[in-house]
């Protein structure tokens, strides 16, 4: 099966969304990334922004991602973990959104996702 995880607020958390002055990553979200990599399946992580953004997070996280794309509907992907309902998979799971009643709208002019 092809797997794919988005970026932000997905695999990593905003600053804007845990009072650091950095984003981190969100260690919940990389073990599921982690599970499904160890049972052979083809990983994929995607943004809306860039392709070197989601490849930069890739290596930072040591992902060790299959593809980096970027993020569209995809008749491909079987399962889309995302923090958006999307429909973007054959199978799209809505992940916590931590710290949702804080806006997005600043860091976001910053970032490409």
């Amino acid at each position: 099966m092809i797997i794919a995880f988005d970026i932000d607020d997905t695999l990593i958390i905003p600053s804007v969304a845990n009072w650091l002055s950095i984003d981190t990553p969100n260690y919940e979200t990389i073990s599921i990334y982690n599970w499904f990599k160890a049972q052979w399946h083809t990983m994929c992580v995607w943004s809306w922004g860039w392709v070197d953004y989601a490849r930069h997070w890739a290596d930072k996280l040591w992902l060790e991602p299959d593809f980096i794309l970027h993020k569209e509907k995809s008749e491909n992907v079987d399962i889309c973990f995302d923090d958006c309902d999307v429909d973007l998979a054959k199978t799209n799971i809505r992940v916590k959104r931590l710290n949702n009643q804080i806006s997005r709208k600043e860091w976001n002019k910053h970032n490409p996702e």
